[in-house]
């Protein structure tokens, strides 16, 4: 197993006991990341209560993007399958769906399903768009995307009733058997996220129309549903008084490091994502896939569900949770194994401290 400590490369006993001493002097804790499989989320929520540690994830910009917006006005959403087999009219919002593997499925085939069977498949796009777009009408968003959105949204309602290229995308949107309306929740934020659900419930009253967010390469989607059932919460957690408490900005980690609150994190990310700037100003670990000396105070690699090893992931394509088996197995250890060494080791450290006589 290839490990690394100070930039050091050593074994990985050495490795695991590096972390270990590190966590066990750490008051604020902080595991991060969580792009991996639902083992090792499970692995990393269970360290996490036993060392009072707090919750974050790489995508919980996007993901409270959603949840915020969810819990103020609800969701009109479709998944993948039902966007291919049905759509014939898809509204692209913004510049992130153009580069998702969902958008050429979309651009591949026409609608197998429903009343639109058989039809052209219809694009259009709002905001930022590819070069080389099959998009049928696109308008720009000059005073922001949610901005876009809204103003969209005040043609539907009849407020705006200016002959525009909005109006025209509004009209073959309207006029749409089974319209989607697809973007990414991270790039749209909250408040446009919000304003697209409305969009899609104030559609529906004479046609059918559904949103569809693109995911990231993170694995919040799995995360989301894990913490849930782990702790009745979103995943924005901490465990500080030895109960899960859900407070979304209390438990920003980029927030808390920035704020001097954290003095310890570990980075779980047995599925690349980007590393985040923060991570270099606190004392940390990384259990990760694509490992680098240079990455954190101590390295561990681990392997990578659905090419090292099985596990079970977010499956796009599908809209949920799905086993996939190892493509390439080798001997690299699970992060939940590593994860639950981790938690068995200062488990043995808290007890040994106990028996110890005082002086």
């Amino acid at each position: 197993m290839a490990a690394w400590v100070k930039g050091g490369a050593t074994d990985a006993d050495t490795a695991i006991g590096a972390a270990v001493s590190l966590l066990a002097k750490a008051r604020a804790p902080v595991i991060a990341g969580l792009s991996a499989d639902v083992a090792a989320i499970r692995a990393a929520y269970d360290l996490a209560g036993r060392i009072g540690a707090s919750i974050d994830t790489a995508g919980a910009v996007g993901t409270y993007a959603e949840l915020g917006a969810l819990s103020r006005v609800g969701a009109m959403t479709s998944t993948p399958a039902e966007a291919v087999g049905r759509a014939d009219t898809v509204l692209v919002v913004g510049a992130a769906p153009w580069h998702t593997p969902l958008l050429k499925r979309l651009t591949g085939a026409k609608p197998t399903r429903g009343r639109a069977a058989g039809a052209d498949r219809t694009l259009l796009a709002l905001g930022a768009w590819s070069e080389g777009s099959k998009a049928a009408l696109s308008c720009p968003s000059a005073g922001g995307l949610a901005e876009a959105v809204a103003e969209l949204r005040a043609y539907a309602k009849g407020h705006l009733a200016v002959d525009t290229p909005q109006a025209e995308l509004v009209a073959r949107i309207a006029a749409a058997q089974y319209g989607v309306l697809l973007y990414d929740p991270a790039e749209l934020g909250e408040l446009g996220v919000e304003m697209l659900q409305g969009f899609a419930m104030e559609l529906n009253e004479t046609t059918r129309c559904f949103t569809l967010a693109v995911a990231g390469p993170d694995q919040d989607r799995a995360v989301v549903p894990v913490a849930a059932w782990l702790t009745g919460q979103a995943p924005r957690s901490g465990f500080g008084r030895r109960v899960p408490e859900h407070d979304p900005w209390r438990f920003d980690v980029a927030r808390q490091v920035a704020a001097g609150e954290v003095d310890a994190v570990i980075w779980l990310a047995a599925l690349p994502v980007d590393r985040p700037e923060w991570l270099a100003s606190v004392p940390s670990v990384a259990l990760v896939a694509e490992a680098e000396a240079s990455l954190a105070d101590v390295v561990i690699a681990v392997g990578r569900p659905g090419r090292d090893l099985g596990g079970v992931l977010w499956n796009e394509q599908r809209a949920a949770l799905t086993y996939w088996p190892a493509s390439a197995p080798t001997d690299l250890p699970s992060a939940a194994s590593v994860l639950g060494a981790l938690t068995e080791r200062l488990a043995e450290g808290r007890v040994a401290s106990r028996s110890e006589p005082a002086c």
